[in-house]
């Protein structure tokens, strides 16, 4: 299904991100396949997708975030409610923003949902990211970090105070990714963790396509030699969406009058 929307919206004071462009051919795919079994306490059927956000929705916000940067078309990979999300979308105006969904048949990880969605991304590279994360990030700044690498992919790290709640991304001085570390409880201090948003050269989206993977990190981002991938990192607001937790602060994250406001170029390691 192919519609076009329409993404309102004035520029937000500090935001330094209207009017940018760096987005505009190069296609969006947004990863919202899980069946949100952390959330459904406090969403029920509802898709994170929809979770309430003050008075719009998650969805809302994320279209919003992407036109800024000049998006023009954004692929869903959808699964668990995807129909009220596609009917969502459709009570939107019509704009500018071209929006195109596949519904996988049954929960196909990430790596399964960029196989399933292959077929519908032109563009080289193309812009990845969970759909139940957001990451305050200048994302012209990561393209253009992305295109002078060289390197087949480009991961959007995070620096968080406490990372033995996630696992660690480890970053080279020449901003290469040189290992990934699991989740440890006993890991104090900070560290860069993935941010789940991605620049995938078509190259590397056909090799996922051809193979059998499940999960982007696990099975593919790990498995490649050490310093083939790229990071471009810094201390950028960042959130997950996907627990009763977390839910909860996202109001105040999103919602705050702008959350272009504090912006950041990626930071040296």
């Amino acid at each position: 299904m192919v519609q076009e929307l329409q993404i309102g919206g004035t520029r937000q004071k500090g935001s330094g991100v209207a009017h940018r462009h760096c987005l505009e051919r190069c296609d969006s795919l947004v990863l919202a396949g899980g069946l949100g079994t952390r959330i459904r306490p406090v969403l029920g059927d509802v898709p994170k997708l929809l979770a309430p956000i003050g008075e719009r929705t998650y969805l809302d916000f994320l279209l919003e975030w992407l036109a800024r940067f000049g998006a023009r078309r954004v692929v869903f990979a959808l699964g668990h409610g995807a129909r009220q999300i596609l009917d969502h979308l459709g009570r939107r105006p019509p704009g500018l923003l071209a929006v195109e969904a596949v519904v996988e048949p049954s929960p196909l990880g990430t790596a399964g949902a960029v196989r399933f969605a292959r077929g519908k991304l032109a563009t080289d590279p193309v812009l990845v990211l969970n759909g139940d994360s957001f990451v305050d990030a200048d994302l012209c700044a990561f393209h253009a970090a992305h295109c002078a690498s060289g390197a087949p992919g480009t991961i959007l790290c995070v620096e968080v105070a406490n990372a033995g709640r996630y696992g660690r991304v480890l970053i080279d001085d020449q901003q290469r990714i040189s290992g990934f570390r699991e989740k440890d409880a006993s890991f104090q201090g900070h560290a860069f963790v993935s941010a789940g948003v991605y620049f995938l050269s078509a190259a590397l989206l056909d090799e996922i396509a051809a193979g059998n993977a499940s999960s982007i990190e696990r099975d593919v981002f790990e498995r490649l030699p050490a310093e083939s991938l790229a990071a471009f990192a810094g201390c950028f607001r960042f959130i997950d969406i996907g627990t009763p937790e977390t839910l909860a602060l996202a109001e105040s994250v999103l919602g705050r009058g702008g959350f272009g406001d504090s912006m950041s170029q990626g930071l040296q390691t």
